[in-house]
């Protein structure tokens, strides 16, 4: 695909979900009364708790935060890029990514300072606001990492290994829900801002990138190709 067309989309798709965290964070502020969905599924989890599900729902929001997601981040770097110098740099650009979204859902969060569920309904550990799902935005973040690293390098098996990575990134939103300490649409919010901010990333990388940085694309009209397996002149200098 060419890499006009792939920053093209990739801008498009990012500007809308950013566009919709907007009108669905202005919405909640305006507002403030948890919405009937949103007290609908918390009464539903708070009902359904067994003991085996809650260890499990635990064990999937855990790599959600802290040293795993920068670690896959890392991971993701390693497998897109295609020389070792690539892979560092690539590397440095997933973790970059990560940690300016996360960022930018700090100041979101902030800004709009929505109270979470009751504490009575808790099954887990949790600070700060609701808005947006830290949890649900960084690992939304990581596996749409690891989903365009797989999609780049084209492995074996990347269907099965980009749907795990994106049922992960799901399930550790719908496990903030299930265990009480978000509602359901600040999940959706961390799902709409790690869209879009991944969007304007893949934007930025195909824009600017140099071709040989990038697999799986072409390059744009403007942008020489260079053949290095081409014999090269004897009388040109070296």
């Amino acid at each position: 695909m060419n890499r006009t067309t792939v920053a093209a989309l990739a801008g498009s798709v990012g500007l809308g979900a950013l566009v919709a965290f907007g009108v669905l964070a202005k919405f909640l502020v305006d507002d403030g009364a948890p919405l009937a969905a949103d007290s609908g599924l918390l009464a539903w989890s708070v009902a359904h708790r067994p003991d085996t599900a809650v260890a499990l729902a635990r064990g999937l929001t855990a790599p959600g935060t802290g040293v795993v997601p920068y670690l896959l981040a890392v991971l993701a770097g390693i497998v897109a890029g295609r020389t070792p110098g690539h892979r560092m740099s690539a590397a440095g650009l997933a973790v970059l990514c990560l940690a300016s979204g996360q960022a930018v859902r700090y100041g979101a969060m902030t800004l709009v300072a929505r109270p979470r569920p009751p504490r009575a309904a808790w099954e887990t550990h949790a600070s700060g606001w609701a808005f947006p799902s830290g949890h649900t935005t960084t690992a939304a973040l990581t596996a749409g990492l690891l989903v365009l690293a797989i999609c780049l390098r084209a492995p074996r098996g990347r269907t099965l290994l980009a749907l795990a990575a994106g049922c992960w990134g799901a399930l550790v939103g719908l496990t903030r829900v299930y265990l009480g300490v978000h509602w359901f649409t600040d999940v959706i919010g961390g799902w709409l801002l790690s869209v879009g901010w991944l969007g304007l990333c893949l934007c930025a990388a195909a824009r600017w990138l140099p071709d040989r940085f990038i697999a799986g694309t072409t390059p744009t009209a403007h942008e020489p190709t260079e053949d290095r397996h081409a014999p090269q002149d004897p009388g040109r200098g070296g």
